[in-house]
């Protein structure tokens, strides 16, 4: 890390920053609050002037990497471009005023988008009924997965497990493990499709729910989706979709008529919404008619085009959310369908797969493709044979890329194929973006073949080098164990340092 931090770079002759008065109603702070909230001393801010303070926040954010930058080609995680026109919406006082516990009468125009927004996606997925609630996308699979289990309880049924494929995210397991259920892994067939075989030797009366992405976790669509529905319909569970890859298939074909009963979608990664900042984030859960007594409470209902919260819903899960205060990007995700259309998403996918079938083509005489294309919205390759024979490793390639100014693509993930490189190009860059990439991609595998050492030692140009992982999980790992104080997670001033 090359800036000091602002305490660091604080001048003792500057003066300390002016602050202003609280502007609280009624009594003054010291008069209410109990003697021991109240500091015995003002706070020791850094002491800088406007132009350092300034200089300071702009060199440190020169030293994060964004898409506003360069390239972003993280595939599962789609790092798509955000729309500013999304960003001035969510701006508008009316709805950035808000206040989440303001009268339903005040709030009419807030309630109106988020019910044309329920409306809007579940036409674009297929499904009866949406709830807003979740707060981001592994929020979405849990409450999925809690409307299923109460659905089927209400119909006396005690099912345990919940199947999720070997290709799935990480998340997938974790919410079924949460949620009670224990986890049965299905495997992948030689095509990178899951295996009928093995699902129909997994499936049984205990089962509550598949869970499946589609496009899948490699980039591929799972072309036997209709029998995979029948098959897990017929032991009388459900099929739940986890909408990581929905951007691939926008306006083209829908969840809900390939016979998925719950449908979660991650707003940032399909509807241009922020991706970590900024949050809560947004994972909305679209249900068919069987599970939409079982949505999350308050649902948005409208009586003679009068929106009000329905809090009366006797078979409801309850709220997953204290309130919905994903508001903003609800509003973002609105703005950005409605500048779309129905036509602007279609081809917002149709773009996104032939941007990663053209790189795939691009790089497939450098990197091995461990299955036949053609691809989704994003495919994996891998560096095994650089790793067998040259003792280069996927890792190598994603530090060198940082070094030719692209962002790393997803390493290590999906588990299936050795030394993977995940990749998505999205559908928001250009060709000659793509060709870049591609052409970097070239050079680091020429170096790898004739200069392999040198690759070891990438990145060189970033501001932080090549980090010691195996001392940091160490470190963590002891943590953990109460065995040591690292990780350090908070500056302390001197004053505040134990003697």
């Amino acid at each position: 890390m090359s800036e000091p931090l602002s305490f660091e770079l604080s001048r003792p002759a500057v003066d300390p920053p002016r602050l202003p008065d609280a502007e609280v109603a009624g009594p003054a702070p010291a008069d209410v609050l109990p003697p021991d909230a109240l500091r015995a001393r003002p706070p020791g801010l850094p002491r800088l002037s406007e132009p350092e303070i300034m200089r300071h926040y702009s060199r440190m954010a020169s030293l994060n990497y964004s898409i506003s930058e360069n390239f972003y080609p993280l595939g599962s995680c789609t790092m798509k471009y955000n729309p500013v026109a999304n960003e001035v919406a969510a701006a508008l006082p009316g709805f950035a005023g808000l206040h989440p516990y303001q009268d339903e009468e005040s709030v009419q125009g807030a309630l109106e988008l988020m019910w044309r927004l329920e409306q809007a996606l579940c036409a674009i997925v297929g499904v009866d009924r949406v709830t807003l609630q979740p707060a981001a996308g592994a929020h979405g699979e849990w409450t999925a997965l809690r409307m299923i289990r109460a659905y089927q309880h209400s119909r006396g049924e005690a099912r345990t497990e919940v199947l999720v494929p070997d290709s799935a995210h990480g998340t997938n397991p974790a919410s079924a493990a949460l949620s009670g259920f224990q986890v049965v892994e299905v495997k992948s067939g030689g095509d990178g499709r899951i295996s009928l075989a093995d699902l129909e030797s997994k499936l049984s009366p205990r089962t509550s729910a598949l869970m499946l992405t589609n496009p899948n976790t490699l980039g591929l669509f799972e072309r036997e989706i209709l029998d995979i529905a029948e098959l897990v319909h017929s032991t009388g569970a459900m099929l739940y979709y986890d909408g990581a890859n929905l951007n691939a298939f926008m306006g083209i074909c829908r969840p809900g008529d390939m016979g998925f009963d719950a449908v979660h979608m991650n707003l940032h990664k399909t509807f241009t919404t922020p991706h970590g900042g900024g949050g809560p984030g947004a994972g909305p859960v679209g249900v068919k008619t069987e599970l939409v007594p079982f949505l999350p409470s308050p649902t948005v209902e409208r009586t003679n085009g009068h929106l009000t919260f329905d809090h009366k819903r006797p078979q409801s899960i309850g709220r997953v959310r204290s309130f919905y205060g994903n508001f903003g990007m609800l509003v973002r995700a609105y703005t950005y369908i409605l500048a779309m259309g129905g036509d602007g998403l279609s081809q917002a996918s149709q773009d996104a797969v032939l941007s990663a079938n053209y790189l795939r083509k691009l790089v497939e005489g450098d990197l091995e493709m461990p299955h036949d294309g053609p691809c989704m919205h994003e495919f994996v390759a891998s560096a095994h044979d650089l790793t067998t024979r040259n003792g280069v490793r996927a890792l190598d390639i994603a530090k060198a890329l940082l070094d030719r100014d692209f962002y790393a693509p997803t390493v290590y993930f999906p588990l299936v194929v050795p030394e993977a490189i995940m990749v998505e190009p999205t559908e928001t860059e250009s060709k000659a973006t793509l060709d870049a990439f591609a052409r970097a991609v070239k050079d680091i595998v020429a170096e790898a073949r004739t200069n392999p050492q040198s690759l070891h030692e990438e990145p060189r140009k970033t501001p932080v080098g090549r980090l010691d992982e195996v001392t940091a999980a160490r470190r963590i790992n002891a943590y953990l164990q109460g065995q040591s104080q690292d990780p350090v997670l908070r500056w302390k001033a001197p004053s505040e340092k134990p003697s």
